[in-house]
């Protein structure tokens, strides 16, 4: 019995020691997702395929649980809730913050973007290139961007002297570009801006094709007018908390890099998808599209130039390189 007795302490200490080491490499690691998007839109939906594939290439070992919709954090609020911890990784613009990202506004400049696919991969180079101080407090896990920005409007508009008074939905840069065609920005996140055009609030939007069909706006507008040639585009970041990501063993981290690279161009294709089915979706409802004649785009172009000069005096003021990345971005696109 003194024998049992004195061996005691010592099983206990070793049962102690067992409940306090590290965890066992197959636990499996719970992750929260934040997307803004709605869960039908074919971005939730990518980004439910991201997560699946993060799953299975993982071993069952990470299990992430999306929750579109912004019902864990709203749109604005979505990489100060990464950065916080309020979700583990989180989708949404970079424009809902205007002057959060001063470098990375590049990207959303009137470059004359071709398509989703052109803009997804070139915000992903210039992330590799440049890699800006201001998303460096989280894991940005990769960039997507969408085709060219169309005007989506109650009102027709077939010349510049058209954009005078007319109140247009937009955000981040985008807002500048409304200003510099004559326009009054007024800044609404996407979710919003169905009953904001269908009440009157604004009279039209700045988007690309595919929202008139994923967030339903086709129905609440008349005339789409073809804005291609001065084509933005939105960013959209997908990032992860830095504590989160520096916690997941090497392994791990090498399957959310890998499975990320590969998401770049599912992104941009799906981007490209969809602005095809939103300009069957809105023909379907009868929607008259306005192309404008070559000398009305002329005019636009020029009088969007003064957004593109603004960007670069201001991050020059900030000893930034954004006269860098717009030569670049330009040169990358043919221009």
């Amino acid at each position: 019995m003194m024998l049992i007795m004195a061996l005691l302490p010592g099983a206990l200490g070793c049962k102690q020691k067992q409940e306090n080491a590290a965890p066992d490499k197959k636990e499996v690691i719970t992750l929260s997702y934040s997307v803004f998007f709605p869960p039908t839109h074919v971005q939730a939906q990518t980004a439910m395929a991201w997560a699946a594939e993060i799953e299975k290439r993982s071993g069952g070992r990470v299990k992430i649980n999306v929750v579109p919709g912004g019902a864990l954090t709203p749109a604005a609020q979505c990489y100060e809730g990464v950065e916080k911890g309020i979700s583990d990784i989180g989708m949404s613009c970079f424009a809902y913050t205007r002057g959060r990202f001063p470098l990375l506004e590049a990207l959303d400049l009137p470059m004359g973007y071709p398509d989703g696919t052109t803009a997804t991969r070139l915000a992903n180079e210039m992330l590799a290139k440049f890699k800006p101080a201001e998303v460096s407090g989280v894991k940005v896990l990769y960039i997507h961007a969408h085709g060219p920005g169309i005007l989506a409007s109650k009102k027709p508009v077939r010349r510049l002297e058209d954009f005078k008074g007319l109140k247009v939905r937009a955000t981040g840069l985008s807002a500048m570009i409304v200003e510099s065609l004559g326009g009054t920005p007024v800044a609404l996140p996407q979710p919003d801006t169905y009953e904001a055009l269908q009440k009157g609030v604004v009279d039209a939007t700045l988007c690309p094709m595919e929202t008139l069909k994923g967030w339903k706006q086709g129905e609440v507008i008349q005339y789409v007018v073809d804005t291609s040639k001065i084509g933005y585009t939105t960013a959209m970041f997908v990032v992860m908390n830095q504590k989160k990501w520096e916690q997941l063993p090497p392994d791990l981290q090498k399957v959310f890099t890998e499975v990320s690279q590969e998401f770049i161009g599912k992104h941009g294709a799906a981007w490209d998808t969809a602005d095809r089915e939103g300009r069957e979706y809105v023909t379907g409802l009868k929607k008259e599209f306005i192309e404008l004649p070559p000398a009305e785009i002329q005019r636009m172009r020029s009088a969007v130039k003064s957004v593109l000069d603004d960007y670069i005096k201001r991050t020059q003021g900030r000893n930034l390189p954004g006269a860098e990345l717009v030569a670049e971005l330009q040169k990358r696109l043919g221009q």
